[in-house]
Formats: C-alpha cells, structure tokens, sequence
C-alpha cells in the first residue's frame, strides 16, 4: 500500500447521495413549502416514494441509521395509522399519481409485520397508481424474515429484497454488536426466493472491528454463493460524535487506512471473481440486471437509497426523518417521533427541513452525480446545458490538478477521467465541484 493511497483514504468527503447534502439544508423549508411543489407536480409526472420506519428489536453497535429499540407493538400500531394518514395528506396535495418505485428503508421495515404492512400498501394502491412494472423494493433484518411476513410482502407487490448481511464471521459479528450466522441468511434467501421474491440484494460492510482481509473476502465469497442479483459493499463510518452508541464500539480494534483498502480491493476482487460487475462506488451487479445494463447504457442515477435506475420526477417521503426531492429542492421530514405525528394529525406536512435548488446547485449536482456514476464527466457540456459558460466552475481545477498529481483522476481541458487507480476516491474528485463543502466543510466519514 502506497504512501498516496493511505493519505487520500484517512481524508473526509460526503457520500453524495444528494447535492446539496443534508448537512447544508436549513430549517427554511417547510409545509408551505411542501404544498406548493406537491401542486406544481404535473398530473402525468412519474413518482419514487420512500417509506422510512425507524425501529428495530435491537440496535446494532455499527449503526448509522435512524432507528431506535422497540420491544412493544402499541408504537407500531400508532405508526402505521400516522403512515397511512400522510399518504393521504400527500395525495390530497398533488395531482400526479403514477408510481415506478417504491423503496421501505429504515431501521427495520419487517418490524410491521405482514398485517401492518399490507394495510398501509392496501391505503396507499388506494390513493396512487401501483401496477406490476412499479419496482417495490424493501430492506429486510434477515433476522425477522420468515414465511408469514414473505407471504404479505410478496401479496402487496414487493418484488425486490435487501438484506443487511455485513459480515458472516463470527469474531466480527460479535465486536460490531451484531450475531447473525450465515445460516440465518441463507434461510431468509431462501424463504424469500420460494415466497416469489427473487431479486435479492445482499449489503456487506468492511472497516468492522477485528475484521480482517481473510475476513472480508470470506464474507464476498459466502455472498456470491447465495446467487443475489446485486450487492452493496459499504465501508463503516466510525462516527460516534453523531451516533454515540458506536461508542460502544472499541475504536482500537478497528482496521486503520490501509486495511480498509486492502478489504475493499479483497471483496471486490472476490465478487468479479464470482461474475459480478462493478457498479460505481461501492455496488455489484450481475451482468444481466437492470442497474448493470443502466450502468453500461449511462443511465444509471444516484439517490438517497445509492445506486439507482429511478428516474422519477419526484422522490416523496413518508416517515420519520425521510427526505424527498422535487424538482424545486428537497424537503425532510422531523427527525423526531412525536413533531413528525403532530404535523399530520393536524393536516400539515412534518417537513421541518430542505434546501431550494438554484440553477448552480442543479448544475453542481449532475456534474458530481456523472462523476460518481460513470467516473468521468465533461463539466463544460453540463454548464452549458444549464447556461452557465463553459469556465463556470473551474474553480474545480485546483483541487482537481492536486489529485492528478498524485494519480487519482487525468483532465483533458474541462474533461474529468477518474483514474483504475483513483476511483475509490471518486468522492474527493467529486468535492472538488462542491461549493457547499467547499466553503463550510461538515464532518464526515473517511473516503474509503
């Protein structure tokens, strides 16, 4: 591992499943807000809904998400009664009724259990247009997968499941918080395979205490054999200032730099190894899936749930702590239980958070989101499409000169080309384009 490398991946950038990012959006956008570009929305314009439920049974040491313990089903109740409320509170906003994606993340999603959750997919087919080409994908703990709950999820239309198998070593498992062998995830494949659902994505991590090189390559391997049409390899992100119970994590058995490196390189080489192609960052694909062929075809996007063919005209959020994206700007629901109810008991939106998109911002997000698609973006055409000159955002060319020089992305004129080399750190060519961090740095995880 060279001395470059291990420089660039101890350095900080967003994820950039957004632009601008959440850490940048301010408490100016509200439900006056919400309402107006909800009836902006053409009748015909296509929607992606996200759904966020923000409980599990237990939290995991390594979580990044917002969820919380809950033990009791009477919360559960009260949530999907407020879920079905705020589907009806948004289809009364806005004329546009089509949906080509529906995507349940959380925490864990499964907690609602089948009758909950065909309740609220029954309010909402009553309320929008679902039909067998809509993709309805959901996040599942494979710990709380089993045939009852398959049987629900496959009757309400959902036809694409992600299981969160991080890790399949026990050592690992156990430092990170979270015990689930390999045999418990097999057997949610398999339930969901003979239940009807067979796209199947696995999410592994690496960057897990004591988890090793061997460790992580073991992890790829035991993935590919489980046949899943795609794969998420995300790093953690130690960031404990933001999610204290990571403190529970013992920061001194985590891998360093350039053990990140080497397993990330492990894990990607074992799933190529397997016949999976690599998808932007951090995703792997077989060949013959959809967000393979976008990718080939340029046409794959980059949304709050990573990697995406959604190219809806509007994102709308349901749930606590959801964001959603219009075509003005984003909007984000209250991160709290109890401001997210209020608002839609009383027939208002519980956006207490967002950002209005200017022309520039719009411009700066299609440059970083070609750069973390497709690596490579000319950000002279981009400005031109938006109006801009074509020198708009050479400012860009500093940063962008310095990772050159220590061989992470080649430039020819205002053509940006991430390097074999340079595409784990796409993310840092990709803050070279943003005026945000640029001027006001938020804390983030590592690069790699």
């Amino acid at each position: 591992m060279d001395a470059v490398s291990l420089s660039l991946a101890e350095r900080s950038a967003p994820r950039y499943t957004s632009y601008p990012t959440a850490p940048h959006f301010s408490m100016a956008i509200g439900d006056e807000e919400m309402r107006a570009w909800l009836a902006a929305l053409d009748a015909g314009a296509s929607l992606s809904l996200y759904f966020h439920v923000p409980f599990c049974r237990e939290i995991c040491a390594y979580c990044g998400c917002h969820t919380k313990a809950l033990r009791q089903e009477a919360p559960l109740d009260a949530y999907a009664e407020t879920l079905m409320r705020e589907i009806a509170l948004m289809a009364d906003a806005t004329p546009a009724r089509r949906v080509t994606s529906v995507h349940w993340g959380g925490g864990t999603p499964g907690i609602l259990g089948p009758e909950r959750f065909s309740r609220i997919v029954a309010r909402l087919r009553g309320h929008f247009a679902l039909d067998a080409q809509t993709e309805h994908a959901i996040e599942l703990d494979p710990r709380l997968v089993d045939a009852s709950l398959v049987e629900a999820l496959a009757a309400a239309g959902v036809n694409r499941a992600s299981l969160g198998a991080q890790d399949f070593n026990a050592h690992v498992q156990e430092a990170a918080g979270r015990v689930q062998p390999y045999e418990t995830v097999a057997g949610a494949v398999e339930t969901l395979r003979a239940g009807g659902i067979g796209a199947i994505n696995l999410d592994l991590m690496y960057g897990l205490p004591r988890q090793g090189v061997e460790d992580a390559a073991r992890t790829a391997s035991l993935a590919a054999d489980l046949a899943p049409r795609r794969l998420a390899v995300f790093g953690y992100a130690h960031v404990p200032w933001f999610k204290t119970h990571q403190k529970l994590i013992d920061a001194a058995a985590l891998p360093g730099a350039g053990a990140r490196l080497a397993q990330a390189a492990a894990m990607r080489e074992t799933l190529a190894g397997a016949g999976f192609e690599a998808i932007g960052l951090d995703h792997f694909a077989r060949a013959d899936d959809p967000l393979a062929i976008a990718a080939r075809e340029g046409r794959m996007r980059r949304n709050f749930q990573g990697y995406t063919i959604d190219a809806a005209d509007a994102l709308l959020p349901f749930g606590v702590s959801s964001i959603g994206r219009l075509p003005q700007g984003y909007a984000g629901n209250a991160v709290d239980l109890a401001s997210w109810r209020r608002a839609i008991e009383v027939g208002r939106f519980a956006v207490t958070r967002g950002l209005a998109l200017t022309r520039e911002d719009l411009a700066r997000g299609e440059i970083i989101e070609r750069l973390m698609c497709a690596f490579a973006v000319d950000y002279a055409a981009v400005a031109a499409r938006h109006g801009f000159a074509a020198d708009a955002f050479d400012a860009a060319q500093a940063p962008l000169e310095a990772l050159a020089a220590e061989g992470v992305v080649e430039t020819a004129g205002r053509c940006v080309t991430m390097t074999p080399r340079g595409k784990p750190f796409v993310r840092l060519a990709a803050a070279a384009f943003d005026a945000y961090h640029q001027a006001s740095p938020a804390r983030h995880s590592a690069a790699v």
